[in-house]
């Protein structure tokens, strides 16, 4: 794995991308360790997903992914944290890890709360945080100056410990009475298909949304070579690196459906010079695309999917993005690219956070 980077005194974020292979993949014992499962499992609130694939094997796609019981989806709910930290939801909900919750709220401004495999995770400003009275530690770039000082605190709530009764879970609830009283907006979905009934959630108007779905077919576009280079030359890396930046860079336009990969696109040169790497070879592609608020989990089997339902020499390109872009260490971007002509061998871009 390497990291390309140019080192900078604010580094926004860094770009790590591995070349490897997959090992056997067994539906009945899914894989979770090891790259690239776990770099999509230890992704948190997930906003949107694209899937690019060669337009002849678009039908299997359909029948797996695109049926309505495969389409992901997730809660809007309006709750308090009090609410959160009271009886069954506690219990039933967040105990067992099974939810996901992301509040409203912008992070750096807004005072931001997160539920995900029962840690809850506050992001506070310097006041709230002083009158609620927790334990939690500095936020944001130090030494930045002009901004607020911001504070973030994480309680796992499934400890032992964190049951009525007991000093640390008793000053949380207070806390929620008083200084983080405030009725939020959440989304919530669940890591799992086995997911407790809506009567625990139906005094805090619950509403059920689904994925919105585009699809974008026979696109006539210019596509660059996708196998890696091999070499063993003292150079191999610089040539490495410059394959995964420009293929990284169409794989992007091809998410953002640009012109400038179509066959026959002509701009003018003061607007673009972008021209396909290896002038490219004209082929037919489909873009799939998702946009909501998923789990890992979901994106951890329909990669899986992918790889079982697709022809073994068949290429595809699966992105997932997540709503936490300002989370520091976030892996907020990954996507993963299986070479043609071999089921094994992948290229994975993981684009990390940093403060």
């Amino acid at each position: 794995m390497f990291s390309f980077e140019t080192p900078a005194l604010y580094q926004s974020s860094k770009c790590f991308v591995t070349h490897g292979v997959m090992a056997h993949l067994d539906p009945t014992q899914p894989p979770s360790k090891g790259k690239p499962w776990a770099s999509f499992l230890g992704q948190d609130f997930i906003s949107s997903a694209d899937l690019v694939i060669p337009q002849n094997v678009f039908e299997l796609v359909r029948a797996k992914l695109l049926q309505d019981e495969a389409i992901p989806r997730y809660k809007k709910v309006v709750m308090s944290l009090h609410n959160i930290l009271s009886g069954e939801f506690l219990t039933k909900h967040v105990k067992e890890g099974n939810v996901l919750m992301l509040s409203e709220g912008r992070l750096g401004i807004d005072n931001v709360f997160t539920v995900r495999k029962g840690i809850l995770t506050m992001y506070l400003d310097k006041e709230t945080y002083e009158q609620a009275g927790l334990v939690g530690k500095p936020h944001g770039v130090k030494g930045k100056r002009g901004l607020k000082p911001r504070w973030i605190v994480e309680m796992d709530l499934t400890a032992s410990s964190m049951v009525p009764g007991k000093k640390g879970f008793d000053r949380l609830v207070y806390a929620s009475k008083n200084a983080l009283n405030k009725p939020l907006k959440w989304l919530l979905c669940y890591s799992s298909s086995t997911a407790p009934g809506d009567d625990l959630l139906r005094e805090h108007s619950p509403s059920n949304s689904a994925a919105n779905i585009k699809i974008t077919n026979d696109s006539n576009a210019n596509m660059p070579k996708l196998n890696p280079p091999i070499s063993t030359e003292p150079s191999a890396r610089d040539e490495f690196e410059d394959f995964t930046t420009e293929l990284y860079e169409w794989l992007s336009l091809v998410r953002l459906e640009s012109p400038r990969i179509l066959t026959g696109d002509q701009v003018d040169p003061y607007l673009s010079r972008y021209e396909v790497p290896g002038g490219g070879q004209q082929t037919k592609i489909c873009k799939i695309s998702w946009q909501g608020f998923f789990s890992p989990s979901w994106s951890h089997q329909t990669l899986m999917d992918l790889v079982m339902v697709l022809p073994p020499k068949s290429w595809f390109s699966f992105s997932t993005t997540t709503f936490s872009k300002g989370f520091a260490g976030d892996n907020s971007e990954c996507t993963i690219l299986r070479v043609p002509e071999s089921r094994e061998e992948y290229l994975m871009w993981e684009v990390k956070s940093h403060e």
